[in-house]
């Protein structure tokens, strides 16, 4: 007997739990409140020699058609703590807690950092795992602490934002931590009254037509939900290009040299071409579109493969046209990988998370 007492299901189908809406069944389910929940959960899979997945909204997941052989855990711990000092602001969230209501509050406290982040699925808990990001914010820009469960000690560790190793899209928590911890909370440090983040060439372009040359907070985070929708990039009942991971690939990071070859390459393909849009990062990197590679490699948006295809709004997002395998989806995302190496020697990386699955099984 446990000292906190939860519910086990079995076979539960993790197409259900998961927006691309692929994936076979959990061979158990559970979710929990509390950390004492953890605690028990990992125990009781521990004592069976169970793996232990832990998922929030499933909408960055990519789970294979054979299932989870194992405990699937949704955290649902809630709860805010807020602490206030001269200029900045302390949030302590609950892994459970949404991650789109927190931006959406956030911001109308006029607590600046989190703007650009607004209508991104999911839950608190992912955001330092994947270390998400989008029109020039990531949630490193202002995660302070983030409280785990360790499955290897049964104890409970705190680390600081330096301890997260966060990278571009990932974390320890989604390298070599991601068997061991289970994140329980999040804590936050946000500029009170501060000016909002606008250094993403295409927010910049639509908060112009909109003559907005000083935004707030809250005009920002309308027009990220605005282009967000225009990609179908927000999850919407009625709206089939929704049914995807989200984007499929990553933006490349390449060196200068990669990138003074890549120009050479698209300027022999498409002569007097534009040149592909490209964001200098520190250390002499190059961030470039993926999307841009892959429309030039021949696929246009609504491109279609029996059951899979992709968004009719956007390239990056692989969607379940209906009826879809992860086999199916898996296929697509090798034919794309590939033939954007082929023509441009730049290998795409998978953004959602893989379990069972990889792009390099099977061809």
């Amino acid at each position: 007997m446990y000292a906190t007492e939860f519910d086990i299901r079995q076979h539960v189908p993790l197409r259900t739990l998961t927006s691309l809406r692929v994936g076979g069944a959990a061979r158990y389910f559970t979710r929990v409140d509390s950390r004492e929940g953890v605690s028990a959960v990992a125990a009781w899979a521990a004592e069976r020699g169970l793996p232990l997945l832990v998922i929030g909204r499933g909408s960055n997941l990519v789970v294979a058609d054979a299932g989870f052989p194992g405990v699937v855990l949704r955290v649902s711990i809630r709860g805010v703590t807020t602490r206030l000092a001269d200029d900045t602001v302390e949030l302590r969230i609950g892994a459970g807690e949404n991650w789109n209501t927190l931006v959406t509050r956030t911001v109308q406290r006029n607590w600046a950092g989190m703007e650009c982040l607004a209508g991104i699925p999911g839950l608190v808990g992912a955001s330092p795992v994947q270390n998400i990001g989008a029109y020039g914010q990531e949630s490193s820009d202002t995660i302070c602490a983030v409280e785990a469960f360790d499955l290897d000690t049964g104890q409970v560790v705190t680390f600081s934002s330096a301890e997260c190793q966060f990278d571009y899209r990932s974390s320890r928590f989604r390298t070599d931590g991601r068997v061991r911890y289970i994140i329980l909370s999040v804590s936050y440090r946000l500029r009170r009254n501060g000016p909002p983040t606008v250094q993403y060439v295409e927010l910049e372009r639509d908060l112009a037509a909109q003559g907005l040359t000083r935004p707030s907070l809250q005009e920002v985070r309308r027009a990220v939900l605005a282009i967000r929708a225009r990609k179908s990039m927000l999850l919407r009942a009625d709206d089939p290009n929704a049914h995807s991971a989200g984007s499929f690939f990553t933006n490349p990071l390449i060196t200068a040299a990669q990138m003074a070859a890549l120009d050479a390459e698209i300027a022999r393909q498409y002569p007097g071409a534009p040149r592909i849009p490209r964001f200098e990062k520190a250390g002499s990197t190059y961030k470039i579109p993926a999307a841009w590679l892959i429309e030039r490699s021949g696929f246009a948006r609504g491109y279609s493969a029996g059951a899979v295809g992709l968004s009719t709004n956007h390239v990056l997002a692989i969607i379940n046209r209906g009826g879809a395998t992860t086999e199916d989806v898996l296929r697509l995302a090798r034919v794309i990988r590939d033939r954007v190496f082929d023509r441009f020697g730049i290998l795409l990386t998978p953004e959602p998370v893989m379990v069972g699955v990889s792009l390099d099984a099977g061809g």
